[in-house]
């Protein structure tokens, strides 16, 4: 079994150059896996826990970084 989607997210922002914290909280959302310890959790990765658990593949152009 194949996750081309997941894959093509990750592909597309890092490719864009998106926050790591928010790429590392989106895979972490999608695959269900559990948040990390209240200490490391940051504004970024918190957004992308959230798209990761809807599955949602767009909405990271905020945390592009320049």
């Amino acid at each position: 079994m194949t996750n081309t989607p997941y894959y093509d997210a990750i592909d597309q922002m890092q490719k864009k150059h998106v926050d790591p914290e928010y790429i590392n909280g989106w895979a972490s959302g999608f695959l269900h896996n559990p948040k990390r310890e209240e200490q490391r959790v940051n504004e970024a990765y918190e957004a992308g826990y959230a798209a990761g658990m809807e599955k949602k593949k767009g909405g990271f152009e905020a945390w592009i970084r320049k």
